[in-house]
């Protein structure tokens, strides 16, 4: 009898904590146009996209000239950026601009990079390079990741100068062309504003969209702001031995000893964590899901098991940020046929949950492959990135020129799977949100380092429009 009393209690808890569990009362806010001049920012993004600033980890493989012709066109493209700011530049093709404010205080940071990743062009329909605009879509490497920010920045600026407005404190463009090689442009911009003692009061870089069915239950439009970033770790494991010929191995080859090794790290996946990030997320969304999922999301601490074991199983999107993930992605054996070989790799990538370092990961992994002939070698890697805060006004800022370019979305924070610029100002600041300024199908998302890169045109003038709404909260 008791134990059914404390059932029913139990079940009158859960049940109640989900009715309770409903989206929280916001005030209503009224956001007024802004005015820009569309041709000109279309045309202005077509220039940009026409230059092959293709970044290589080879870098006799790049060529400077195209980076350099960009650089040396952005005076006539924003001519009122070029009058009233100073631009400086630094190592790793990084620039810097700034944009005198009206009095002395904190600074906020605009990023954008301008390198774009190699094109295989026979796999496009349209020419990668020539911003070919056809029936409302820009076609071209760059344009998603990140011209059209890059764009959306500078044009902003451009409108808001011709507009006679000057913001109250700093504001800083901070581009790099070499961030999809982890090159040291970013890096460097921040040693130059710790040198300086500039402090932020807002960065904003690359990472989420205004997306539709991202999250379970939930059908209208969310915009994603990151306000942290997962790790990541590349790690290779090798065995060596005499290797052999085929035709008389021994019961457990170099291959299939790695293959073990592989399926024991994909059926040991890491633990699951609920980090800020993911908290915040499921609070924001959860309350605007179906009664299932609310019933999950408002009782994690009845139901976390059952998210666990979906992720699990899944994988995917949600799963990734709920715990590091592990991916196999190279693997080297013998060059011929019928030889053994002497030595055998094969390469992870892991993803590292804000709850993780990059030792903490490897001691995992060495815990989980049993087999001590197994080597285990880090490539390179980070550890996550700073946790951002969400009770300041830099993040009402960019909550409220989401809700002004994309009325009726909501707007949740969330933990940012991929690796970006931005990372590096968590060493002077917790103010840092990545948030691409563009609404993306999921088609659009698949095309951001794929074949037939292409945005439509009125995602650019909405880039262009979420920057003026933020530069004019600045």
């Amino acid at each position: 009898m008791v134990i059914l009393y404390i059932l029913l209690v139990l079940i009158a808890v859960i049940v109640a904590r989900t009715l309770m569990f409903t989206p929280k009362q916001t005030e209503e806010k009224t956001y007024p146009p802004v005015e820009q001049d569309v041709d000109a920012s279309i045309r202005r993004l077509a220039e940009l996209v026409k230059c092959r600033t293709v970044s290589y980890y080879d870098a006799s493989l790049e060529d400077d000239a195209e980076f350099e012709k960009l650089v040396g066109m952005l005076p006539a493209l924003y001519p009122h950026v070029h009058g009233v700011c100073t631009m400086q530049r630094f190592d790793g093709r990084a620039l810097l601009f700034r944009w005198p404010g009206r009095s002395a205080g904190e600074a906020a940071v605009l990023m954008a990079h301008y390198d774009v990743v190699p094109v295989e062009e026979a796999h496009w329909s349209r020419p990668a390079f020539d911003a070919i605009i056809e029936d409302g879509v820009m076609w071209g490497r760059g344009t998603l990741d990140t011209k059209a920010t890059f764009n959306g920045i500078l044009s902003g600026a451009e409108n808001l100068i011709a507009q006679g407005f000057q913001p109250e404190h700093d504001v800083y463009f901070a581009f790099s062309g070499g961030e999809e090689i982890n090159g040291p442009g970013a890096l460097n911009i921040v040693k130059y504003f710790q040198e300086h003692g500039i402090e932020l009061s807002l960065v904003i870089d690359e990472g989420g969209a205004v997306v539709e069915d991202i999250f379970p239950g939930v059908t209208g439009e969310c915009a994603l702001i990151g306000i942290a970033e997962k790790g990541m770790l590349n790690l290779e494991y090798t065995i060596s031995g005499a290797g052999g010929h085929a035709s008389a191995p021994a019961p457990h080859t170099p291959v299939g000893r790695l293959a073990k090794a592989c399926t024991q790290v994909e059926d040991h996946p890491f633990k699951l964590h609920f980090t800020k990030p993911v908290l915040e997320m499921f609070d924001t969304l959860g309350r605007r899901s179906t009664f299932l999922y609310r019933m999950i999301f408002a009782n994690l601490w009845a139901f976390g098991w059952v998210l666990d074991l979906l992720t699990k199983k899944t994988g995917g999107e949600l799963n990734a940020l709920v715990r590091t993930t592990v991916a196999f992605t190279q693997m080297r054996g013998s060059k011929a046929p019928n030889v053994i070989p002497p030595n055998a790799s094969m390469v992870s990538n892991l993803r590292l949950n804000p709850a993780d370092t990059m030792d903490s990961a490897l001691k995992y992994i060495r815990g989980v492959v049993k087999d001590e002939g197994v080597e285990l070698k880090v490539l390179g890697g980070m550890d996550p990135s700073r946790v951002s805060r969400t009770d300041v006004e830099g993040w009402r800022i960019v909550c409220d020129a989401v809700s002004g370019t994309w009325p009726g979305c909501i707007v949740s924070p969330y933990l940012m799977v991929q690796c970006s610029d931005s990372r590096h100002y968590g060493l002077i600041s917790d103010r840092v949100y990545r948030f691409s300024a563009m609404d993306m199908t999921a088609e659009e998302r698949h095309m951001i380092h794929g074949n037939d890169e292409r945005i439509r045109i009125e995602s650019i003038t909405r880039a262009v429009e979420f920057f003026m709404r933020v530069m004019k909260q600045l």
